[in-house]
């Protein structure tokens, strides 16, 4: 009884510091922005954007081609563009609409004492039933329950060896085709190679459902457990996907792109809007997560059958599993 007491609030300050905090926090924090044109027309610009000390960290090219290039390589969300008729604002909003709204108060703030209104060309733009990317944060959660939820159950009904890792790769597979078929044929929320897309949302899930069946068959329920709470109150609201990861308070921006959700996002991303550019980093994360919670299922599914008596590491470890 006084275990559980403590435990409550325990876990009420944890939740509320995994979502609440980061949330309240949300700032550009060294958020890659370009700065095109003229050395000498660019430099006052550059200087007032750099006073905002840690907000934005700025990359200079030559014109306003090499900018759009940088923005469809997802080297940078947006950039100014210093011409003769006056600054120009390119945004990406499929990049982050968050960021992208950011960027014009920004350059708004910088040149109102000019009294110059700033055009705005977005230049790889969200999709119209989506502009705000609702859909695609919203979607993020399922896919973490659909992966947590299988793991768990490959765990409980006791699956070992191949048999584990078929049914965890089946039902993730399975998930992806119906988180493409309702975001992508259906909302529209999403663009792209419906397959592309639909192994993008299978990896996601699959590196969920993977980590938690590996740490449930090395530890038992008690690795389910964690397994559950490093996706949900980590992995969830640090992936950034209502906004980016910049935007999120220093270290959980990063710490969120090494997660399954978080890799997840960015990856949709990469495939869906910006025909795969910067997709190998997110790509790596999750096949990493896939690769070793399967090879820990594979490892404890050979060494069960190696026990004469038929019994599990779990049963011949009592002290990891309690």
């Amino acid at each position: 009884m006084a275990a559980v007491v403590v435990l409550v609030p325990v876990l009420v300050a944890l939740a509320l510091w995994a979502f609440a905090w980061p949330a309240a926090r949300t700032a550009p924090h060294d958020l890659p922005l370009g700065v095109a044109g003229p050395a000498t027309a660019t430099a006052p610009l550059e200087q007032r954007l750099t006073q905002r000390e840690g907000a934005f960290e700025v990359h200079r090219y030559a014109d306003e081609a090499a900018a759009r290039d940088a923005i469809e390589d997802r080297a940078v969300y947006g950039a100014v563009v210093v011409t003769e008729q006056g600054p120009k604002l390119l945004t990406a909003s499929a990049a982050s609409p968050a960021v992208a709204q950011l960027l014009q108060q920004a350059v708004a703030e910088q040149t109102a004492a000019t009294g110059t209104e700033v055009p705005t060309v977005d230049v790889v733009a969200a999709p119209g039933t989506d502009p705000r990317g609702a859909a695609l944060n919203a979607g993020v959660l399922p896919l973490a329950l659909a992966g947590i939820a299988t793991g768990a159950v490959v765990v409980l009904l006791g699956l070992r060896g191949t048999r584990a890792v078929a049914t965890v790769a089946g039902a993730t597979a399975l998930a992806g085709a119906v988180a493409a078929a309702v975001t992508h044929s259906w909302l529209e929320a999403v663009t792209g190679d419906w397959w592309a897309v639909a192994g993008v949302f299978w990896l996601s899930a699959l590196a969920v459902a993977a980590a938690v069946a590996g740490l449930g068959t090395l530890l038992g329920q008690r690795g389910v457990g964690l397994g559950a709470a490093l996706v949900m109150l980590l992995g969830n609201p640090f992936s950034g996907a209502a906004s980016a990861p910049e935007m999120l308070p220093e270290p959980v921006g990063t710490i969120g792109q090494w997660l399954p959700p978080g890799a997840g996002v960015s990856l949709l991303r990469s495939v869906s809007f910006f025909d795969g550019a910067a997709a190998t980093g997110p790509a790596l994360t999750l096949t990493c997560w896939a690769a070793l919670g399967l090879g820990a299922v594979l490892l404890a599914g050979a060494l069960w059958e190696r026990t004469p008596d038929g019994s599990t590491p779990n049963d011949r470890t009592p002290a990891l599993t309690g």
